[in-house]
């Protein structure tokens, strides 16, 4: 896929309109419009750094649409425990779109969980 079509799936994948993540990348929306249109050149490193950040994923992933595997930030996920191996072998087996909604709801129901 193109850095287009890579592109525009992660900002659908993220829920955003064009507009907002021209705003969370601080990039004109005539630029992501133009990064988004046929035959449109990948932007200038820094510009795909800024976006890449504002959608959550890497550029490597906008370039090529491979999401290279990040190493967990949180030390329990290395198999400590057997539910937490399960979980991850099993998120593993996933397609990659399906890892970023599942990681994207763990996510959200840490973030519930902290708060109450």
């Amino acid at each position: 896929m193109s850095f287009r079509d890579n592109l525009r799936e992660a900002i659908e994948f993220a829920g955003l309109e064009q507009k907002e993540l021209a705003y969370k990348a601080n990039i004109s929306l005539r630029n992501i419009e133009n990064y988004l249109r046929e035959n449109a050149s990948i932007p200038a490193a820094d510009k795909a750094v800024q976006i890449a950040q504002a959608l959550g994923v890497t550029v490597e992933y906008l370039v090529t649409g491979i999401d290279t595997p990040a190493k967990p930030s949180v030390q329990f996920i290395h198999g400590s425990d057997n539910e937490t191996q399960q979980l991850t072998e099993l998120l593993k087996k996933l397609p990659k779109t399906k890892q970023r909604i599942v990681m994207k709801n763990a996510l959200n129901l840490c973030e519930i969980l902290k708060e109450a």
